[in-house]
């Protein structure tokens, strides 16, 4: 009989871990893109995404109170609606992930070369290997080292957000609705996979403590707090910087910051934004690759990704085969990375509610959650519509690259 894992994860850690998982490179890349679209109202496009991703995180946090497991997505998925969907929804938690780690290089690398004179996608393709040779290596302490990561950003950001408030202008909003539903949307899709982590502390449910309580409380918590530091972060951003700059600088983060904080303040952004890079990349690559070995272990993936290294311990060929797609990302423009990291995540967060409605539905009598969504089934409703409702505004390649 195997041994049961120690349930000594509370609260705090429960929220330490999903805010970790959501804040990475993407508030220091992706509001100048989405201004394109939607112009002030970005603001707006990261509130909507949150309200969508939020049917996901209640529905994602009681199918872990009924099966408080270690696993992933495809587990739930897998077990409320079948192999392949769950070897669907495991795909694309894998291109997710794997594309967030890719916009982590991409879009931080102009923050490397800042006061350098480099060109930025060697820089970024070189980055990518060293990643995939310490992932390989199997080096220890990551997890500490990214929750310190995780401190010195969330540090930076209050300064920034703290100290840009008195300085915003009503008059740079002008025009909020300028862009019409169709730019709102669209930015809102593309700032989707900013909250893509808020769920993965569902895969350590067998450490928690009281899952029941702590599993939602902390899911909620983590989105509720990771939305207003996002929010906060972009209010200042279009409130103090002209909308030109913001929307055509590769650092737009630097572009606010110089507008607000004295030159050690924009050094702190710098290095909270390479910070960034580094830890979500590699978080990129450490997550995104346990998801074709653990897919391969359970039989919905090839054999060839089980492969264990007998020198460093670690999944060698799903880590080389997840770093190789970072390295081909490298040459992709942001732009299009974002877009299909989100298509691919809100492909998985609406097979999430929907298992929630496939375990309901067919009176499963081990499915017994001691938590339950709130007027269910109305946001899972919600989950699947808005989210089927977004794909389209990702454009074709995405779009296909997602359904496909």
């Amino acid at each position: 009989m195997g041994k049961d894992l120690e349930r000594d994860l509370g609260l705090p850690a429960v929220m330490a871990i999903s805010i970790g998982a959501m804040v990475g490179s993407g508030i220091f890349i992706l509001p100048g893109e989405a201004m394109k679209f939607a112009g002030p109202a970005v603001v707006l496009a990261y509130l909507l995404a949150a309200v969508l991703v939020l049917p996901a995180a209640l529905s994602k946090s009681e199918m872990a109170t009924a099966m408080p497991e270690s696993g992933g997505t495809y587990l739930y998925v897998e077990r409320g609606m079948g192999p392949l969907l769950g070897t669907i929804a495991g795909v694309g938690t894998w291109f997710s992930l794997a594309f967030k780690g890719g916009l982590a290089l991409v879009g931080g690398a102009p923050y490397l070369v800042y006061f350098l004179d480099l060109p930025v996608k060697p820089v970024a393709f070189a980055v990518g290997v060293v990643l995939i040779v310490v992932n390989v290596v199997g080096v220890k302490q990551t997890g500490r080292m990214q929750i310190g990561f995780v401190v010195v950003m969330l540090l930076a950001m209050v300064w920034f957000t703290v100290s840009g408030v008195p300085s915003i202008e009503s008059g740079q909003f002008d025009g909020l609705f300028d862009s019409g539903a169709n730019g709102l949307l669209t930015a809102t899709g593309f700032v989707f996979v900013s909250y893509a982590g808020v769920t993965k502390v569902a895969s350590v449910a067998e450490e928690v403590e009281d899952p029941g309580r702590t599993l939602p409380l902390g899911m909620l918590g983590s989105l509720g707090f990771t939305t207003l530091v996002y929010i906060g972060i972009v209010a200042v951003m279009v409130g103090v910087a002209p909308a030109a700059e913001l929307k055509e600088s590769a650092v737009p983060m630097v572009v606010a910051a110089q507008q607000i904080l004295p030159s050690i303040g924009v050094a702190a952004v710098v290095v909270a934004a390479l910070l960034a890079l580094v830890s979500t990349a590699n978080a990129g690559i450490l997550s995104s690759s346990r998801y074709p070995f653990a897919m391969s272990r359970d039989g919905l993936a090839p054999e060839y990704f089980q492969h264990i290294s007998g020198r460093f311990n670690t999944p060698v060929r799903a880590i080389n085969v997840t770093g190789a797609m970072l390295l081909v990302l490298v040459f992709v423009p942001v732009q299009e990375i974002a877009k299909l990291a989100s298509a691919f995540k809100i492909i998985v967060f609406v097979l999430i509610n929907v298992a929630v409605m496939a375990f309901r539905q067919g009176n499963i009598e081990s499915y017994d959650p001691s938590f339950t969504t709130p007027l269910y089934p109305i946001p899972q409703l919600v989950g699947i519509v808005g989210g089927l409702a977004l794909l389209p505004f990702m454009g074709i390649v995405p779009l296909v690259g997602a359904v496909v």
